[in-house]
């Protein structure tokens, strides 16, 4: 492959089994550190309501205390789902992130609420199909461009933080294209259209004066280990976390079992082995060479890998043979 790709990593605040809502932001506070010393490009920062399985429902709030427990690393918020805001206080929250740790932030937008449709109705008190997310991009535009003459963001106006577009549709794909700005793929938990969506995004893409040419993301699992044995192990945690949301309802990450076979029938290991399409799983040789597929089939540019075993510890070995894919 000819440029080895840019490596980001993406956190949900993981809820362990036997550990709370604050042990995983305190997790996340630790890994943030230890990414930063692997020298990864950004660490992303995923929202998501009504989940007792994740923590991170409050996502622009989580990437202010990354950012105080860091010094370097980019953070980015993947996504904001901007349906579920007002685009003023959004503005005027990243605009206040940015300038207390300028040049850190990326704000990664999504039109999907994150929640189901209950949880999504207590947030938004109204629409919840994301149909006026466009609406809603461009009041947020006009306020960190300062256009609006009446209704400034300060702090946020006039603030370059770069928006990127994520989602696992089309729809985002075609939006960024035309907006000429970055797009990212939610392969993690809606692989199915990467492909389409992918081609869509760079065959539409007009340049702008953010960017001349497409910057394609997509985000994928990831569970290295020293063999390939212990990363499969350690991936059965994965596999049964996306278990409990075919059979429902989702519950906290479980430790990792010998065996998936008696918690699963074969049509729910069909369903939940579409759903973890995009997972690269083994030692790093076993990695590295499906991901330079992955990056020649989508021209991504940038890979935001989430690596989620239950053990804070093999976690953190995951992150830190990922980081070491590409060293030479």
């Amino acid at each position: 492959m000819p440029d080895a790709p840019v490596l980001s990593l993406l956190d949900n605040a993981p809820i362990r089994r036997g550990y709370t809502a604050q042990d995983a932001l305190t997790d996340t506070l630790t890994l943030a550190a230890h990414a930063e010393r692997l020298g990864f490009h950004r660490y992303w920062l995923a929202e998501h309501h009504n989940f007792e399985t994740m923590a991170s429902s409050a996502n622009i709030v989580l990437a202010g205390a990354v950012a105080a427990a860091t010094e370097t690393i980019g953070i980015g918020t993947a996504s904001l789902n901007l349906s579920n805001y007002a685009p003023l206080v959004v503005a005027e929250q990243i605009g206040t992130l940015d300038a207390l740790h300028p040049g850190r932030f990326a704000l990664g937008l999504g039109r999907a609420p994150g929640a189901d449709p209950w949880t999504a109705a207590a947030i938004r008190r109204g629409r919840t199909d994301g149909a006026d997310f466009a609406e809603l991009l461009d009041e947020l535009l006009s306020y960190l461009h300062g256009t609006d003459p009446r209704v400034h963001a300060v702090p946020g106006e006039g603030s370059r933080v770069p928006i990127h577009f994520l989602g696992s549709g089309l729809y985002s794909a075609r939006l960024a294209a035309h907006l000429g700005l970055p797009f990212g793929f939610a392969g993690h938990f809606a692989p199915a259209r990467l492909q389409e969506a992918m081609d869509l995004y760079h065959s539409t893409f007009q340049p702008s004066e953010v960017l001349s040419e497409p910057y394609a993301m997509v985000s994928a699992h990831a569970v290295l280990a020293d063999t390939d044995a212990e990363a499969a192990h350690l991936f059965t945690s994965v596999q049964q976390r996306f278990l409990h949301a075919v059979q429902g309802p989702m519950r906290p990450v479980d430790p990792p079992v010998d065996d998936m076979d008696p918690l699963w029938s074969p049509e729910e290991a069909a369903a939940v082995g579409e759903l973890l399409a995009e997972s690269y799983v083994g030692t790093p040789d076993t990695v590295r060479p499906q991901l330079e597929d992955l990056v020649a089939c989508t021209g991504a540019r940038e890979l935001i890998l989430m690596s989620e075993p239950y053990d804070p510890r093999a976690r953190a070995r995951s992150y830190e043979l990922i980081a070491g894919l590409w060293a030479d």
